[in-house]
């Protein structure tokens, strides 16, 4: 009987180079590349919101900062946007200015399903068939008006307002939630919206619920 042939080395190279790409392929805002492939260090679990009302969840989310992943890690006028399809999908469009409160503008988009159906806080985000990165909703305020995205692995983080200028004291609170959690506040980064660190109205901008 014919012993089958052990793999070329160039096909075993270019089966880790597809995994190592996958790992940094990102749709963002939700976005992470948290593929089941990509090495990281063990973590406790992290906490999620109780309950999240999926519905009310949806809209235009104004990113007020972040731990990156490196395409959005100069984004300006940053908006992640949930619209809930027939399916029970969630259709999302992350948009921001590059590199500057008037660059040009970038967009990204993915799906994402909830996976928790009883909490509703936790998702796993599609950006490319079939893999769904990890995305948990780390906490949302009562009224709704503020949020903060997190994942298992602590790499990458969204905080996120109604508004782009939600108050100072607000955004301390959420950085200190999200420190809670294992999060780094040193890694945060303030993403710069319409009223804080960018004019009202960018031409082309990104800005606004729209």
């Amino acid at each position: 009987m014919t012993r089958p042939k052990p793999a070329r080395p160039f096909v075993l190279r270019l089966a880790g180079g597809f995994v190592r790409a996958a790992c940094r392929r990102v749709a963002p805002a939700v976005l992470a590349a948290a593929l089941g492939a990509c090495a990281g260090p063990s973590l406790p679990p992290i906490r999620t919101a109780a309950s999240v009302d999926v519905d009310r969840f949806m809209g235009a989310w104004y990113v007020i900062g972040s731990i990156p992943i490196s395409v959005e890690a100069a984004a300006h006028n940053a908006i992640e946007r949930y619209r809930r399809d027939a399916d029970g999908t969630i259709d999302t469009l992350y948009t921001y200015n590059d590199g500057g409160c008037r660059g040009p503008v970038a967009r990204h988009t993915a799906r994402g399903f909830v996976l928790d159906g009883g909490s509703g806080a936790v998702w796993g985000m599609q950006f490319i068939w079939p893999f769904k990165a990890d995305y948990r909703i780390v906490y949302v305020a009562p009224d709704y008006g503020a949020t903060i995205v997190g994942r298992e692995k602590r790499d990458y983080l969204w905080i996120m307002a109604r508004t782009p200028t939600p108050g100072e004291e607000i955004y301390r609170d959420l950085v200190a939630r999200s420190a809670a959690e294992g999060y780094d506040p040193a890694l945060i980064r303030r993403v710069p919206q319409p009223g804080g660190g960018c004019p009202a109205a960018a031409p082309g901008d990104s800005s606004g619920p729209g």
